[in-house]
């Protein structure tokens, strides 16, 4: 009995890391072989060539940075009979920009778009939808369209953006400066500063 097929599942994955950390160039058949350890002959059982795979890999992130993320908040919405809506957002902001495996991807994918035509639609498409989310939730609570608007754009401009960035916040920490952000763009009052014993 020979040995287990490597599941097409696996090739998508290690494609996808080394996306995340090499960008698509480094994206070889060969090189994926190797890292999983295993001839490249299965990978033809699974794609015809290499750009079939690189559609799979982003057909595999859309579906992730989408339509999972949307389902979840729309299913914590339900069961929750109409969640507060910004809550929602945050979990949205979290499980596609705070974790170890969606953000590293999406960046990469933002990187490939500025010189594939085909992934910047593609890239587009998704940025599209996760601003259709933001505008339903944010516009629960705020009635101006173009604040609204405003609003989505500000808040997802900050959710990507800060990963570039490498300024210093004297006196606050990154996180503190990124939850104050996230109050002002979904209207919530600020948490107290917690006080030294003599009020300072």
């Amino acid at each position: 009995m020979g040995a287990p097929r490597t599941p097409r599942e696996r090739w998508v994955e290690e494609g996808l890391q080394v996306l995340a950390d090499s960008g698509p160039d480094a994206v070889r058949v060969e090189a994926l072989a190797k890292r999983i350890g295993v001839t490249k002959g299965g990978f033809y059982g699974y794609f015809a060539d290499r750009d079939a795979l690189l559609a799979a890999m982003l057909d595999t992130w859309e579906r992730e940075a989408t339509d999972q993320v949307v389902d979840r908040v729309r299913h914590d919405a339900d069961a929750d009979g109409g969640s507060d809506p910004r809550a929602l957002i945050t979990l949205a902001g979290m499980l596609t920009f705070s974790g170890d495996r969606l953000r590293p991807i999406d960046l990469a994918v933002r990187d490939w778009a500025r010189r594939d035509e085909d992934v910047a639609a593609r890239l587009r498409r998704v940025d599209n939808r996760r601003m259709e989310l933001l505008r339903e939730m944010i516009g629960t609570f705020c009635p101006d369209p173009d604040e609204v608007e405003a609003r989505s754009l500000i808040a997802f401009c900050v959710a990507i953006g800060h990963h570039f960035l490498a300024a210093d916040h004297p006196g606050r920490t990154r996180a503190e400066v990124l939850a104050r952000a996230g109050d002002l763009i979904l209207d919530r009052p600020a948490e107290p500063k917690s006080r030294g014993p003599h009020g300072g």
